[in-house]
């Protein structure tokens, strides 16, 4: 695709620490001992492979502004703040219902943690600060992409970030990878919709520079997993 980045810097940063990835899956450990581990061990994955947190967490400023997560699924990003030390408001919205309960039980001892099962092309709360978009865009089409878009940068307060993670339409094996996983995803039922689009990062910015926001041209953020993963930081000049 014209214009679209297929090579790019890739942010400096790395996944968690198996000790501090096991202590975050312990969370959702089953509360029966025959209950289902799937959630402690993708956690546990996750964590430990996945430098999204990291790569997020250098970008959001520790100003007490608090962080709307939309399309959290099971709120991780909430126990790596938390365990790096953040102390904002964080608020996960997702659409599937079982996510955000386990999601719920996970985080009981999080303080100033909370959940809300909404879909995000709903109306959104009326929370101001900075908002996280990671690793939705592609489960919506281009016309809902752009609303949740504008929608979401209204949420964006002055001097709040909006930190987005998105595949990219870039056509190489990274991409082709990122089709076929995201895809399998959806088949085996852990996310509860297919792939949509794929977006350009010109609209993306083109987009996010109408919403009244200051964006960065995107940049890698997936580390040693085989996936097309880029980061773009969008920010709303201080008053």
């Amino acid at each position: 695709m014209d214009g679209t980045p297929r090579t790019g810097t890739p942010l400096p940063c790395t996944p968690l620490a198996a000790p501090q990835a096991r202590l975050i899956a312990d969370a959702f450990r089953p509360a029966q001992v025959w209950g289902s581990r799937r959630d402690y061990y993708y956690t546990r994955g996750k964590l430990g492979s996945d430098p999204l947190y990291d790569g997020v967490l250098q970008h959001l400023p520790d100003d007490g502004q608090p962080v709307l997560d939309l399309g959290c699924g099971l709120g991780l990003f909430a126990h790596v703040l938390r365990q790096r030390g953040g102390s904002q408001r964080y608020l996960g919205l997702d659409v599937d219902a079982g996510k955000i309960a386990r999601a719920r039980r996970a985080a009981a001892d999080l303080p100033d943690v909370h959940f809300d099962c909404l879909d995000v092309q709903a109306p959104l709360p009326a929370q101001s600060g900075h908002v996280l978009l990671l690793d939705v865009l592609q489960y919506l089409d281009a016309g809902p992409q752009q609303a949740l878009l504008h929608a979401a940068s209204t949420r964006v307060a002055p001097g709040g970030r909006l930190l987005l993670r998105t595949p990219l339409a870039t056509g190489d094996s990274r991409d082709r990878t990122t089709r076929v996983a995201d895809r399998l995803a959806w088949l085996v039922g852990w996310m509860g919709t297919r792939p949509r689009h794929y977006p350009d990062p010109q609209v993306l910015q083109a987009t996010l520079t109408e919403a009244g926001l200051q964006v960065t041209a995107p940049r890698p953020l997936h580390g040693r997993t085989p996936f097309n993963s880029w980061l773009l930081v969008a920010e709303r000049p201080s008053l």
